[in-house]
């Protein structure tokens, strides 16, 4: 056995007695969200894939404690410019800001704002940057979203004694 398997199982016993628990191992506080949040009706394309992927990451509201409401922003800049004067790659950046609110007292329990950015060549066809593009758009909402959770399951876990 290496030395640093033997010194990680080591380590083991010594966080479980400082209170070290995994956030997404059984009683986590991962665990606490699933099914617990009820997303805000999405109301542009953006917004559905963003509420799919957190959706996908928290599962559906099957009985829930809070609402999650969020404000999408994007952008899309030129990046790549031939010496023509066209563009040939496009950066698109994106913010979330986002507030999840406890549905029986209102009480604001988290709030924050995630960005990220992503991009997309535009030197094929026009089907093809209209391909690229959206699918930029939709990586961008799931890099978004996977933020937002690792905030949310951040928060839990602080919350969580």
């Amino acid at each position: 056995m290496s030395w640093s398997r033997r010194s990680f199982l080591l380590a083991v016993p010594a966080l479980a007695a400082c209170g070290f628990r995994p956030v997404y191992g059984p009683g986590g506080a991962a665990e606490g969200l699933n099914g617990r949040i009820a997303l805000a009706d999405p109301k542009t394309r953006d917004g559905f894939a963003l509420a799919a992927r957190l959706e996908d990451r928290l599962g559906p509201a099957t009985a829930p404690l809070y609402r999650l409401d969020y404000i999408i922003e994007t952008d899309s800049d030129p990046l790549a410019v031939t010496q023509e004067q066209e563009t040939t790659r496009y950066d698109v950046i994106g913010r979330v800001r986002y507030r999840l609110t406890a549905l029986d007292t209102g009480a604001l329990a988290d709030s924050g704002t995630v960005r990220s950015f992503t991009g997309y060549s535009a030197t094929g066809s026009t089907l093809a940057t209209l391909t690229a593009r959206r699918d930029a758009y939709e990586r961008l909402m799931v890099i978004l979203a996977d933020q937002i959770v690792a905030r949310l399951v951040a928060g839990a876990a602080a919350r969580t004694p």
